[in-house]
């Protein structure tokens, strides 16, 4: 890992970390990398910071640089679902509710979406 910040338990007991220089990785209960984020689905991130798993097994992605949340399901492309009223999204939550919990730096605060 390279500069490792965020760390988060996916299904089956692997984890994913997001790194410094820009990805995000995926890890077997093994510890044996499955895959970069960046290298599967072709994504380019800022400065990723919080990462979580929902429910369905998507993994979630804020990313610091680009005020922006990513959802990366297992099949398909990756979705925005926030792109506007982050100004520094670091640590994320994802509730068995269906909501996400993004701790914003700036404003000190915790925003929560459906």
């Amino acid at each position: 890992l390279q500069g490792p910040r965020y760390v988060s338990p996916v299904p089956g007991g692997g984890f994913v970390v997001s790194e410094e220089c820009g990805d995000v990785k995926v890890f077997m209960s093994s510890r044996k990398l499955l895959c970069s984020l960046s290298s599967k689905y072709g994504h380019q991130f800022g400065n990723p910071a919080g990462v979580c798993v929902d429910t369905d097994g998507s993994i979630l992605v804020a990313d610091e640089q680009r005020r922006t949340v990513h959802l990366f399901p297992e099949q398909g492309a990756p979705i925005c679902l926030v792109s506007t009223g982050l100004r520094r999204p670091a640590g994320m939550a994802c509730s068995s509710s269906g909501h996400l919990f993004v701790a914003d730096a700036v404003e000190n605060c915790v925003k929560v979406f459906k």
